[in-house]
């Protein structure tokens, strides 16, 4: 399937960060069209026709979160754009932050007239120290040239925006911990409800939005939300970035339509490495349940994937072939998980524990069958337990390794010769 060009159209673009590209290649002509010929409510219109479904993870519906926030008439409000883009497997927005930082900063100066806010953040992962800059000299860029500040190109809409860094958690992915980390607490999930639409940033109205679902608004502004409505799969469409990582030839970032199957976004990365045959894929990244080899015709889109007990996230696609050891791969990102685990509720902070050391002990040769059943157990109590979203799906990795592949954990415990020669132990 051939690439879309649309959230990456500029990405190839010499000087592609700076103001004057941008505005030589439509940059800026939807939020002129916005203030100066609709009301924010035709605006709000557009993105709920669109059918567009944030792209950070949760896929809910961007134009309503955008109605919900409207209705409130509480001031001040607050657009904050989720770019902690700290999970394993996940790096498209790195894409539109270090080549196209002003679509960003376009998508949330139309949110904030779309909703009357006053002030934006952009919460980055400490790790992009580079984007943060290019974020920064963006920023300034625009309020120079009326597109951010004080009365933007006249009009009754005055809108700023602050870069914030974060310090390196995975939690401060989910939107209430990032507000906390935000405000200079500890990043650690709210309660939920109220939700931020109603009480967010010091208790204020606040849309959060990421990076890719901001910087699709401008392009639904410019052609109608029918026009994005009509890319891809009807029932989430629009153009999607899929970061694609592990076996593939070549890895990186893709821009195909919503819906793609599985094997077409494999074939447009070059196919998998030396001609190696799939194995398995976590479509969502570490936090979504693997797919094995008869599921790889499936779209990648929000449904389809939730209808075969996965789900997309950020698009974070890692691939595996044949060679793969599955049950090391589950153990891996276990650690990953245990080690980010923000250790509020005990679910989470007590469970990923022994799931590691139940794990660890079948790696070492150390398990029984019982194992997996105790395995099983103990994820069901985090799933659904867990304070956040992050803490029930921390888990999926390993339910679905052992559901697909539980002959790989019957290997282990069996010590099958393949398991001891890779283990250094005579056959």
């Amino acid at each position: 399937m051939s690439e879309l060009k649309i959230l990456t159209k500029r990405a190839g673009l010499p000087d592609s960060v700076k103001i004057d590209t941008y505005l030589a290649n439509d940059g800026y002509k939807a939020l002129t069209k916005a203030l100066k010929e609709m009301t924010p409510a035709q605006v709000r219109d557009e993105v709920l026709k669109s059918k567009l479904r944030g792209r950070g993870g949760a896929g809910f519906a961007t134009g309503m979160k955008w109605d919900f926030a409207s209705k409130n008439t509480t001031k001040p409000k607050f657009i904050v754009c989720n770019a902690d883009e700290g999970e394993p497997g996940t790096f498209k927005d790195r894409v539109i932050l270090k080549f196209d930082p002003h679509a960003l900063l376009e998508g949330m100066a139309i949110a904030a007239f779309a909703v009357d806010a006053d002030h934006g953040y952009i919460y980055i992962r400490g790790e992009y120290p580079e984007e943060a800059q290019i974020l920064m000299d963006a920023v300034k860029e625009a309020e120079e040239r009326g597109y951010l500040g004080k009365n933007i190109l006249g009009s009754d809409l005055s809108f700023t925006i602050t870069v914030h860094r974060g310090a390196g958690a995975y939690v401060c992915g989910e939107e209430t911990a990032l507000i906390e980390s935000l405000e200079g607490s500890r990043g650690q999930s709210r309660i939920r409800p109220p939700f931020p639409v109603n009480s967010g940033y010091r208790k204020l109205p606040t849309v959060v939005n990421n990076v890719e679902s901001l910087s699709c608004v401008p392009h639904i502004v410019l052609n109608g939300g029918a026009w994005f409505a009509g890319i891809g799969n009807p029932e989430c469409p629009g153009p999607k970035l899929f970061s694609i990582s592990g076996a593939v030839e070549k890895p990186g970032v893709y821009e195909l339509p919503m819906g793609v199957p599985l094997r077409e976004l494999i074939e447009t990365a070059g196919g998998m490495k030396d001609g190696k045959a799939f194995k398995a894929a976590f479509p969502g990244g570490a936090s979504s349940a693997c797919m094995d080899a008869s599921e790889i015709d499936t779209g990648l889109d929000f449904n389809s994937l939730a209808a075969i007990g996965t789900m997309l996230g950020s698009g974070a696609v890692m691939i595996l072939d044949e060679t793969a050891d599955m049950v090391k791969a589950a153990y891996v990102l276990t650690r990953f998980f245990d080690h980010e685990s923000c250790g509020k509720c005990t679910p989470c902070r007590e469970g990923l524990t022994w799931v590691k050391q139940v794990m660890a002990g079948i790696l070492e040769g150390k398990g029984t069958e019982e194992d997996l059943d105790l395995l099983l157990d103990i994820c069901e109590q985090i799933q659904g337990a867990s304070f956040c979203g992050l803490g029930d799906a921390s888990v999926n990795c390993v339910t679905s390794t052992i559901r697909k592949f539980r002959g790989e954990y019957l290997n282990y415990i069996n010590k099958e010769p393949r398991v001891r020669a890779a283990s250094g132990e005579k056959s």
